[in-house]
């Protein structure tokens, strides 16, 4: 029998239930009680789902209030002093582990990144607190839920002890060191999963499809053959998101019973699979469908390829499953309605994946006539659309008729500054925003009145021109230098944009979790992608004509809009890219035409992209880069480009940062401790930065004294006549009472340094 596996569900609920659930506790409109019954059941209808699809191994303690890595590090104790004291052993209360994901009264909250290349983020352990422990019961109690529901096949997912720690921050001791103090809790949580009944554990461990030095590799083989050793369920060791690589034969011969690949990222797994096999006796986990994209798979063609596995390990040393947890998708097709039926055919969401995967199971079991009828289907539904493949030869022409001229502003960055100064007037430490400001209950009724029909075009565009008349009152009266328009009109800033652009559909259904409570809608690209009419000139232009202040018009970057939609898989994702770029270069143009100033174009995801091996960095940093310099080089050298980028390890981008010659760019700072400045001065960055001075993903307000430290800490560092003053990220999940306070702080902060060097 073939047997089925899933490595994670998504865990917001189907119509976001625990985002409002978390939300209503954190308002303190909601209990605890209320919060774990929400969540209880959300985790039994996600089992349901899954054991009615027919999943032979279905996860368990992937479910998670706020971060998986957060729980981990909880589980284990680790809560910095600044969150106050924690008794090892005990757990830690929700109160504290909010806390540490949001920031405290007076604590800053855990640094938060990407989570490899995903739009996921996850919050980053630091290790120079508490000797790690073991606390509570809550992985046991995951399991003991679970089973009760779908039996023997409950599998309880862990973090991985070397990624856990490779992950992290603030190391005191050695690597080595670290996972050693691990080891034991990790061994004494596996005998607890045994005496529970779990047959299989999985651990997560996708570190090792990144590049990994010798003694890195030799430390995985003697941390798993410690955990091997004691009384445990069988182990999973579950890669994903690219390819084992050098490191094949390391995890081939860990002590562990089975080995799961992603055999859809990267085709490295799947080709060293079929010439070398695997060990004697191990089990292959395949991840043969794609846990990251929307589109349904080919299953002839999926069919064929585990053909050549089972032919390879032997059907009886195979289980299926996605290439990594469903996590990164939404959670079912048939919640759509507002989309050609042909176009929602070829889409497959979390629940479509789990019936693929039956059906693949059913097809390598039984042979081909066994599901003759969907293979039939399937063959039917590839066909039409190759017919209606949406083509746009405007696009084409375009991109095809593109020199070097069009990926270069003329002027170099002193004559362009110097342009740029003059026609501004900006004194010192320029304050701005990001861009985004609070999206109130009220901002979102109206939207989506307007939305349903219930409001008109005309109504709901008054109603976004009083709110742009308020918003710009108020940053002068605080006395901003730099003023936004606020974004009312966004829902998300990729969304946005998906909704306006030819090629791209956008769904009614489709969230995913992008960290915390905060859900996005990554928009779908079916076709070529084009500018069907000016999307941002209208509001921003009337946003500038309501203050003699600069006003930035406010773009979301093309490589940012790749990474955060689901990408068609029939072209390179590099001229996807440029496509973008040529779309975004025309709004560019209209904006300045227009009379703004200020052009920001933010890629928060360049960095995110990255491929996981350095070898493959040079080619996507060279596409990247020539899409976002398409976008921007069409303007005049008075015309200020600004870009935001956040969460991300800049000393790995720095070169490509610098070529993408903006004239300003703002960086999230606040949650590093201004870590990451130091890439900027390493590298000699020459062009202007706005280091974010307070974190907007927490809910306390920074006193005055706070940013200005941060502020002269900074000063030291990059020079004061290379400073902007700004957030570290949009304010649109934060309330007007955190955000006022914070940002009349954040401009005294800047006065004050303005007196100083006056």
């Amino acid at each position: 029998m073939v047997a089925t596996q899933n490595l994670g569900y998504p865990r917001i609920g189907k119509r976001r239930e625990l985002k409002r659930a978390v939300e209503r506790y954190w308002s303190g409109k909601g209990t605890a009680e209320e919060l774990a019954s929400v969540a209880a059941e959300i985790r039994r209808a996600n089992w349901a789902t899954q054991l009615a699809a027919g999943i032979d191994r279905i996860p368990c303690n992937d479910f998670t209030y706020y971060d998986h890595m957060l729980d981990t590090a909880c589980l284990w104790g680790m809560v910095p002093q600044r969150f106050g004291a924690h008794s090892p052993g005990e757990p830690v209360s929700l109160e504290t582990y909010f806390a540490m994901a949001r920031g405290g009264k007076d604590a800053v909250a855990l640094e938060m990144t990407k989570w490899f290349d995903t739009n996921y983020h996850y919050l980053v352990p630091e290790f120079d607190g508490p000797q790690p422990s073991r606390c509570g019961t809550a992985v046991v109690d995951a399991f003991k839920e679970a089973r009760a529901q779908v039996g023997a096949a409950a599998t309880p997912v862990l973090v991985g002890p070397l990624t856990f720690v490779l992950l992290g921050k603030r190391h005191t001791k050695s690597f080595a060191a670290h996972v050693a103090d691990l080891l034991p809790l990790y061994a004494a949580l596996l005998a607890d999963l045994a005496a529970a009944g779990a047959e299989w554990v999985q651990i997560d461990e996708p570190c090792l499809v990144q590049d990994r030095s010798a003694d890195e590799l030799a430390l995985y083989t003697q941390a798993y053959t410690t955990l091997a050793a004691g009384s445990r369920p069988k182990i999973m060791l579950q890669t994903y998101f690219g390819s084992l690589g050098p490191n094949w034969d390391t995890v081939m011969a860990l002590p562990v019973e089975g080995v799961g690949l992603d055999l859809v990222r990267h085709p490295g797994n799947l080709r060293d699979l079929l010439e070398r096999g695997i060990p004697a006796g191990k089990l292959l986990g395949a991840g043969i469908l794609n846990g990251r994209g929307v589109w349904r798979a080919d299953l002839e063609a999926t069919l064929g390829t585990l053909e050549r596995i089972a032919a390879t390990v032997g059907p009886e040393n195979l289980v299926i499953g996605p290439s990594c947890s469903l996590l990164y998708l939404p959670h079912d097709v048939n919640l759509e309605s507002g989309h050609d039926a042909e176009v929602l055919a070829n889409l497959s969401f979390a629940e479509q994946r789990l019936a693929e995967l039956r059906t693949l199971a059913n097809g390598l079991q039984g042979g081909r006539e066994a599901i003759a009828g969907e293979l039939a289907a399937d063959r039917a539904r590839l066909a039409a659309r190759a017919a209606s493949a949406a083509h746009h030869l405007p696009t084409q022409q375009r991109l095809a008729a593109l020199d070097d001229s069009a990926f270069s502003r003329p002027e170099p960055f002193s004559e362009r500054i110097e342009r740029q100064n003059v026609r501004l007037g900006l004194p010192a430490f320029p304050t701005t925003t990001i861009g985004s400001f609070p999206q109130s209950a009220e901002v979102r009724a109206m939207r989506a009145k307007y939305r349903t029909g219930k409001v008109t075009q005309a109504e709901y565009d008054d109603w976004v021109k009083g709110r742009i008349d308020d918003l710009v009152a108020r940053q002068e009266a605080i006395g901003l230098d730099v003023l936004v328009h606020g974004e009312f009109e966004r829902t998300d800033m990729v969304e946005y944009f998906g909704a306006q652009l030819g090629g791209f559909i956008v769904t009614e259904h489709g969230w995913v979790q992008s960290y915390g409570s905060r859900c996005v809608r990554p928009p779908v690209i079916v076709g070529d992608v084009y500018r069907v009419a000016p999307m941002t000139v209208e509001t921003s232009a009337y946003a500038q004509s309501r203050t003699q202040r600069p006003m930035k018009g406010m773009l979301t970057g093309p490589v940012t809009i790749l990474n955060w939609s689901f990408v068609r898989e029939d072209l390179p994702r590099s001229e996807v890219a440029l496509q973008i770029g040529l779309a975004l270069r025309d709004e560019v143009v209209d904006l300045e035409a227009a009379g703004i100033p200020i052009v920001q174009i933010d890629e928060p995801a360049l960095r995110e992209g990255l491929p996981l091996r350095r070898a493959d960095w040079p080619e996507y940093l060279d596409w990247a880069v020539r899409a976002f310099r398409l976008a921007a080089s069409g303007v005049r050298a008075e015309t200020q480009i600004h870009s935001h980028m956040c969460y991300s390890e800049f000393n790995d981008i720095i070169d490509a940062i610098d070529a993408m010659d903006v004239d300003v760019i703002s960086i999230e700072n606040s949650r590093s401790n201004d870590e990451l400045l130091q890439a900027f001065t390493q590298n000699r960055y020459e062009r202007l930065i706005g280091p974010g001075v307070y974190d907007v993903h927490s809910p306390r307000i920074p006193s005055v004294e706070e940013m200005a430290e941060r502020l002269r800490r900074a000063s030291s560092v990059l020079g004061a006549t290379h400073l902007w003053v700004n957030p570290d990220c949009g304010l649109k999940t934060r309330g007007d009472a955190e955000v006022w306070p914070s940002l009349e702080h954040m401009v005294a902060a800047a006065r004050e340094l303005r007196g100083a060097i006056a």
